[in-house]
């Protein structure tokens, strides 16, 4: 038998149809007013549920059997609002008095409860179920006082009213169109001005119909490891020390990654050669984790590289937003030769993560095969974000906004420079003076593990180099090393969370070395230097 929804205004009373059920449905109660204010008795609520009248059980008892049976499986969970008794009699077909009947008595039993003008809801019971939470989660983090991990993001920096207000502009201008799915590759607005923003700051030249609008550089890299194997490359070479977290994604992709030396300058170029791999993502301008800046001359070996082999190179322009250096911000690769080099990058960092705004910057001999990796995979990115990014950048919100950042995160830096200088004694900060967190080589004789295990012990949580290590090199002692994230510590907890450290690092550096390193191995990068007097760009 057909499923009959309860009845309308002008429906007789019913009193001969064996089942009435009430389902959702995408049609406002007629007279109801749609309101944001959850909780309301008077909100259309919808529920799904039936009562029969061809059996002995009476209807009250039905309903209660029913929304029992939903709370137990877990579909009505802890919370989640009721429609009112008048409704839901409405929409099943049976007297008011029923219902209330029901909830009156699943009240009492503690299933339900009623709040003055919040209406009926799912008690706040204890449910016997395992909580597996998120793959993402773990293993879970401790809990700390100070949390110096590399990768967290400031989100009280975000500039809430003139995002607002850019997002207000982008929904007063959709348009029927703007509701629709969204162009695969990105809206043209944000595409154009990407291009012109990435050309502007980082020296990138790409046309807008060769740039893509991703969910992130992850994503961005996702599409490229799914693509790359159709052309016949499916190794992919990745910088040692670096992130595990891409490390894992590249080979769950199916790709196999390869891992490559890094020293001051860069990846190892000869180790790339030997390797045999015909592409190779780096983290050129500030390598992560060790912060170095590749040199010139290994920009122009590793493109002579790229174009021998018939080769491609991935950039992940990683914090460059962030450069305090004297020196100048050394541009993106891509902008030498846009024909080899695939530039991505996100708003993760400058902005915040939960955006999931990011680009590519494709060859335009790769762009098609990548958008049709895209179309087997996702519909594009949601519009009205796409249009307040854009927004955003073409009134020189962003740049605004980076100019607010750089004066802070500079400061952090030289707190912390300070801070390591006078709580770990013979330490040192490697890389380029840029980014959001530092790389520290410790003493050799120090032991890099106990530190960090001493430091969680004072309630400091933060990474030694051994976690951003994807292989040992063969011959090569790894020097001891921690990296700390300062980016979302607050200023004023950074000297006292790195003197927690120091003390966790003194019990380890008090006896001289018994053998130096230092043949064994060379410092990943140059000293670090803050030079107050530069300006801030």
């Amino acid at each position: 038998m057909p499923l009959w929804v309860g009845p309308r205004s002008s429906d007789p009373i019913i009193g001969d149809r064996p089942e009435v059920s009430a389902r959702a449905s995408d049609e406002r109660t007629p007279g109801a007013t749609l309101s944001c204010g959850g909780g309301k008795s008077g909100m259309p609520w919808h529920l799904t549920i039936s009562v029969r009248r061809d059996v002995d059980q009476p209807l009250s008892r039905q309903i209660q059997s029913a929304i029992k049976e939903k709370i137990r499986s877990g579909a009505l969970l802890p919370g989640v609002p009721l429609p009112s008794s008048r409704l839901l009699a409405r929409d099943i077909g049976v007297s008011r008095s029923v219902v209330v009947e029901a909830y009156e008595q699943m009240s009492a039993e503690g299933y339900l409860e009623s709040v003055q003008g919040s209406g009926t809801r799912v008690a706040a019971r204890p449910v016997a179920t395992v909580d597996r939470g998120s793959i993402l989660d773990r293993p879970p983090a401790p809990a700390v006082r100070w949390d110096l991990r590399v990768g967290a993001t400031d989100v009280t920096n975000f500039p809430m009213q003139e995002w607002l207000s850019c997002y207000q502009r982008a929904t007063q201008s959709l348009g029927h169109d703007g509701l629709s799915y969204p162009p695969i590759s990105g809206i043209a607005a944000l595409r154009t001005e990407l291009a012109s923003y990435l050309g502007r700051v980082r020296g990138v030249r790409v046309e807008p119909a060769h740039t893509m609008v991703t969910l992130g550089f992850a994503h961005g890299l996702g599409l490229i490891c799914r693509t790359l194997p159709t052309m016949g490359i499916d190794r992919l070479g990745v910088e040692n020390p670096g992130s595990g977290k891409q490390f894992q994604f590249i080979r769950d992709t199916g790709m196999c990654a390869v891992p490559l030396p890094v020293d001051a300058d860069g990846v190892d170029i000869d180790a790339l050669a030997r390797s045999g791999v015909r592409a190779v993502l780096v983290t050129a301008a500030h390598q992560f984790p060790t912060g170095g800046t590749m040199s010139l001359e290994r920009r122009q070996a590793l493109l002579k590289w790229a174009s021998d082999v018939n080769g491609i190179i991935i950039e992940d322009d990683y914090d460059t937003e962030f450069w305090f250096d004297q020196r100048e911000r050394p541009p993106a690769i891509q902008g030498s030769d846009p024909g080899r080099v695939v530039y991505g990058g996100s708003l993760s960092k400058v902005l915040a993560p939960g955006l999931r705004i990011g680009w590519l910057a494709l060859p335009d001999w790769l762009f098609r095969a990548v958008e049709r990796a895209r179309a087997n995979s996702d519909q594009g990115s949601d519009s009205i974000t796409q249009l307040a990014v854009s927004e955003f950048l073409r009134a020189g919100l962003l740049d605004r906004h980076l100019r607010r950042l750089r004066p802070r995160y500079r400061s952090r830096l030289e707190t912390v420079a300070q801070a390591v200088r006078r709580h770990l004694p013979g330490a040192s900060i490697r890389g380029s003076s840029a980014g959001r967190h530092v790389y520290i080589e410790l003493p050799y004789h120090v032991d890099e593990a106990a530190v960090v295990e001493g430091a969680l012990r004072r309630s400091v949580l933060l990474r030694g180099g051994a976690h951003f290590r994807l292989a040992e090199t063969p011959g090569v002692a790894a020097r001891p090393a921690l990296v700390i994230g300062y980016s979302a510590v607050r200023p004023s907890d950074i000297n006292e969370a790195i003197a927690r450290v120091g003390e966790a690092y003194a019990q380890h550096a008090r006896r001289q070395p018994t053998r130096t390193g230092a043949s064994l191995t060379r410092s990943i990068g140059q000293p670090l230097r803050i030079p107050r007097s530069a300006a801030v760009p």
